[in-house]
């Protein structure tokens, strides 16, 4: 089901209740006069799996790096309830493709860093390490290092890394691109495990159809030069999913529904 992304604020200008984070006309242009957003409005609302799906350079890690603070818009407003408002305070878990662990550290090591940056100043209740591993079936490597570990592993310790301060949202930027297909299925179904368990709120970047669509509760398709929303996609299929919906004539129709949609966005972002 195709929706209007937009979403009225209210008059105060703060967030919806059911809204982690507001983005309304943003606008980011590097230094070197490239656009990389423009006019983009987005919510994210509490409790979703929302993905972000375009074409190499549309400017979905641009968004996540906003939406987490690391970034600030040229222009344009970034509204965060209260349960994000504070990035630096273990609020938002950021998980990046590369799984970027210190490998003269073990699992355990790797995993408490944010901690021991945060040193104690966290958002609120959070799992230790040992309970963050054993949320991605880590528990008998904490004492490994990452030379140790595959590839797969090696992204289960940057979940475990990014959960360990018990973040409100999660972002993930193509986190699976690197490996293989069975792998990847395999984290894909461990991922909404954890979601569906934990009810944090998901924004995920992925250039995958086919994982967007079985991941998602709801897609936003972009479009780029400059990178905006094309169109916002309801993925109603309920949870939890599993083979039988990744082999359902339901999963191939909304697969070509998407498809079609980010088929027509990388047409209208071509010069």
């Amino acid at each position: 089901m195709l929706t209007d992304p937009e979403r009225a604020l209210p008059a105060s200008g703060g967030c919806p209740d059911d809204v982690l984070v507001s983005l309304r006309g943003v606008r980011k242009v590097f230094p070197n006069a490239t656009i990389a957003l423009e006019g983009f409005d987005l919510d994210v609302g509490s409790g979703e799996f929302l993905t972000l799906l375009g074409a190499s350079g549309c400017g979905k890690s641009t968004v996540l790096r906003i939406l987490a603070a690391l970034t600030e818009p040229t222009s344009g407003r970034v509204q965060r309830s209260g349960a994000v408002a504070a990035a630096g305070q273990g609020r938002i878990g950021f998980v990046f493709q590369e799984p970027t662990l210190m490998p003269w550290a073990t699992v355990t090591a790797n995993v408490a860093l944010p901690l021991r940056l945060l040193r104690g100043a966290r958002a609120g209740p959070a799992p230790s390490v040992d309970e963050a591993l054993a949320l991605v079936g880590l528990s008998e490597f904490r004492a490994a290092y990452p030379r140790e570990l595959s590839g797969g592993m090696k992204m289960r310790v940057s979940i475990a890394r990014a959960l360990v301060t018990g973040p409100s949202l999660l972002l993930m930027d193509e986190p699976f691109a690197a490996l293989d297909e069975i792998t990847r299925f395999r984290l894909n179904n461990d991922l909404l495990a954890l979601w569906q368990s934990l009810r944090k709120t998901v924004v995920f970047v992925t250039h995958s159809v086919f994982e967007s669509v079985y991941l998602s509760s709801r897609i936003v398709v972009m479009a780029s030069r400059p990178g905006r929303v094309f169109t916002d996609i309801r993925i109603d299929a309920p949870y939890p999913r599993d083979e039988r919906f990744r082999t359902s004539s339901e999963y191939a129709a909304l697969c070509r529904t998407v498809s079609q949609a980010l088929g027509r966005a990388m047409a209208e972002g071509e010069p």
